[in-house]
């Protein structure tokens, strides 16, 4: 009987695991890649984990921070709101200083006045006072210049409209019109 040719490939014989390509300290270092590369999971995971710990605390924290602010300037747009009124309140105001300080309507119209500026004072708002100070573009809105003898350039002459501060924010800056300096002929 005749054998098949992958019959014959099967008898022959094995190679002595001497002769083979491997070498013996090749066949240890397979053995500690499984190692070392689940030793480099465990890291990368750990890593990650301490990472993700750290994003978390953060997170705690800027939550934490944005409630506090949100508490402290809850009022914020309420002020903001009533400050209209309180302008227009002292116009009118201003308006019946005209008819006399004797008069009741005046006399009225200053106590609720003084009311108001008094509930904005308790809710932290403080009003910028402008007037011979120097132009600050971070407390004022320059809305014109004119010359001025008295008043030194840069310095403001008039407030059209007040400006206020709510706690450490601004919450409006003062309208303003800043001197130039001296006027020049010919202006």
């Amino acid at each position: 009987m005749k054998k098949s040719p992958a019959q014959e490939t099967n008898k022959r014989p094995i190679p002595p695991a001497e002769s083979s390509p491997v070498s013996p300290s090749a066949d240890q270092s397979d053995g500690d890649d499984p190692m070392s590369g689940l030793q480099a999971d465990l890291d990368r995971f750990r890593d990650l984990a301490l990472r993700s710990q750290a994003d978390f605390e953060n997170y705690k924290k800027r939550s934490a921070r944005e409630k506090d602010d949100a508490i402290k300037y809850a009022n914020n747009s309420l002020l903001e709101r009533l400050l209209p009124i309180v302008d227009n309140f002292e116009l009118g105001l201003a308006a019946a200083r005209g008819e006399g300080e004797a008069s009741p309507i005046f006399s009225g119209m200053g106590l609720v006045f003084k009311q108001l500026n008094d509930f904005l004072a308790d809710n932290g708002l403080q009003p910028i006072d402008a007037v011979g100070a120097r132009f600050d573009p971070n407390l004022h809105e320059a809305i014109a210049h004119e010359p001025s003898e008295k008043v030194p350039e840069g310095s403001i002459i008039h407030q059209t409209r007040r400006g206020y501060r709510y706690k450490d924010r601004l919450l409006r800056p003062a309208s303003v019109i800043v001197s130039s300096g001296r006027g020049r002929r010919g202006e």
